[in-house]
């Protein structure tokens, strides 16, 4: 008797590439910001041992007056992301430009 193993494939959009490296970037720079910047308090979440998100790192280095530039790549991340599921290739690249323009600053 043999099985056969189910295997899913994800479904790739126009410029799934393209946001894999561009996320590359925005987390380089939120890495670097993050240990060069002034430290906040613990947030609950991390007194609950759970790993810190780009977007939480981001928020965090933004309420520390630094880091604005990670949320808005974050952010630009993120619309990237949704126009590649919808196949919008077109809305997906210029969120793309969007994230670089801002960790760019």
């Amino acid at each position: 008797m043999f099985t056969v193993g189910l295997v899913t494939t994800a479904r790739a959009g126009p410029c799934t590439k393209e946001i894999e490296a561009v996320q590359i970037q925005v987390d380089t720079i939120l890495e670097a910001t993050a240990g060069s910047g002034p430290t906040l308090p613990e947030s609950q979440s991390a007194g609950l041992h759970h790993e810190p998100t780009p977007q939480s790192i981001a928020r965090a280095e933004a309420e520390a007056g630094e880091g604005a530039q990670g949320e808005q790549a974050v952010e630009a991340l993120a619309r990237a992301r949704s126009a590649d599921e919808a196949g919008d290739t077109h809305l997906c690249h210029a969120a793309l430009i969007d994230a670089q323009r801002a960790i760019a600053r």
